[in-house]
């Protein structure tokens, strides 16, 4: 039987960026289907009423240099490369309705790893001409695209994902939930793939 696993990911999260890496392999090894569900973590967090990213870092772990070293370490386990994002020429938020535009001509997945890849791969300072590139690039109209990105559609929908996740007590990107069980952070995998091998069994 096929375990149904909802992903949910910001596209200019860096460690959502390490764990996409992976799904693949363990959809493979587990049998599994990822749901991806792309979010803006800043609206998340909004709705939280606590922001552990403004201010001072609460903690070590949300100190921007230690989690660069701590990507960049993720990066070489997995294999793949990784660069600090650049700054946006677009609001953050517009990560998310491109991937959402794209998905809008079923290709969100194709969409998100070809955008994950110009962000932490390529190291690209993303702006309005990437993101329409992105989509030519992988089959998509620049007026089919241009249109679903700005539609207010596409704007709904991601406000129904934030809300969802928001529901189901997702509190920050990458977020895996299976049934009522959920798994946050890329560290989290090993432990997600543990659940999904035993649940098989």
């Amino acid at each position: 039987m096929t375990i149904s696993v909802d992903f949910y990911y910001g596209l200019g999260s860096r460690y959502s960026y390490l764990a996409a890496s992976q799904l693949s392999r363990i959809e493979l090894e587990t049998n599994c289907r990822f749901v991806w569900k792309p979010i803006f973590s800043g609206d998340l967090i909004r709705r939280w009423h606590r922001d552990p990213f403004a201010g001072e870092p609460v903690s070590g772990q949300y100190d921007r240099s230690y989690r660069s070293r701590d990507a960049q370490r993720w990066a070489d386990c997995y294999k793949i490369p990784f660069n600090e994002p650049k700054p946006l020429s677009v609001k953050p938020q517009d990560l998310a309705l491109a991937t959402l535009a794209a998905g809008s001509q079923g290709l969100l997945v194709p969409y998100s790893q070809a955008l994950f890849d110009a962000i932490f791969a390529k190291g690209l300072a993303i702006d309005d001409t990437i993101l329409t590139a992105i989509a030519t690039n992988i089959g998509i109209s620049q007026t089919a695209f241009q249109s679903h990105i700005k539609s207010k559609d596409t704007q709904n929908q991601l406000d129904l994902l934030t809300e969802e996740a928001f529901d189901r007590g997702v509190f920050g990107v990458p977020t895996f939930i299976v049934g009522s069980e959920i798994f946050w952070g890329n560290d989290r995998l090993v432990l997600l793939q543990h659940y999904l091998k035993k649940s098989s069994r």
